[in-house]
């Protein structure tokens, strides 16, 4: 098993104090990886992990959510921003997601997220906040009108 040292280094000199820093985090008993450079289609939503409880074998097989300990999206654009959708099995009974919450990342910009067990939970009631948190089902990319390669990495027990 291996250690997986997340290094993020911020350089921020602003009218002669600097306000960047670096913090690190180690996460122990990683023994498996996926890495991989995905084309996302113009105009079309790409599924780029999946997890579930239990692991299967395909073109995109499942990663399990209990053992994943660490998920890098990152939009190798230089120029075009896309959607990063995260998809919610809110039952947690891997039947497919339930619900999802989107966000923009833009031109090289990262998102990063340690386990998704029991790590996301969204609600459209009044805003509150969500602190029954759920599963993660599965992370999908809508470039919009553009052809993007985002990069992930999943790394896990």
């Amino acid at each position: 098993m291996a250690d997986l040292r997340v290094t993020l280094t911020e350089d921020l000199s602003l009218k002669g104090h600097q306000y960047g820093g670096e913090k690190s985090l180690t996460i122990s008993g990683i023994n498996e990886v996926l890495k991989r450079v995905v084309t996302c289609p113009a105009n079309s939503e790409t599924t780029i992990a999946i997890f579930h409880s239990s692991v299967a074998d395909g073109t995109l097989a499942p990663l399990s959510v209990s053992e994943t300990k660490y998920i890098r999206v990152t939009n190798l654009d230089t120029t075009n921003s896309i959607t990063l959708s995260l998809q919610v099995d809110v039952g947690e009974d891997d039947s497919g997601a339930d619900e999802s919450a989107s966000l923009l990342l833009g031109p090289q910009e990262t998102f990063m997220l340690g386990t998704p067990h029991d790590a996301i939970g969204v609600s459209d009631a009044n805003a509150n906040l969500v602190t029954d948190l759920v599963d993660l089902e599965s992370i999908v990319v809508q470039p919009g009108s553009n052809i993007i390669n985002v990069e992930i990495l999943v790394a896990g027990s």
